[in-house]
């Protein structure tokens, strides 16, 4: 069985210029895995974080944010 691919997205709030993150929840669920990588560079590497990694990174993000 084949799995899933991200499905990437950026945030609504990203209207900087491209200098964006994009994620894809879309393997939260199933695989409990968020990956992550540079929208400038979508064919280079990413980072797959745990759900709750994820989720540390988003809190963090928003108290310093």
């Amino acid at each position: 069985m084949k799995a899933d691919s991200p499905r990437w997205f950026t945030s609504s709030y990203s209207s900087n210029g491209g200098d964006c993150v994009e994620v894809a929840t879309n393997l939260a669920a199933s695989d409990r895995v968020v990956p992550v990588r540079d929208s400038k560079d979508p064919d280079g590497p990413h980072l797959t974080l745990t759900v709750d990694a994820f989720a540390g990174l988003v809190d963090l993000a928003k108290a310093h944010g």
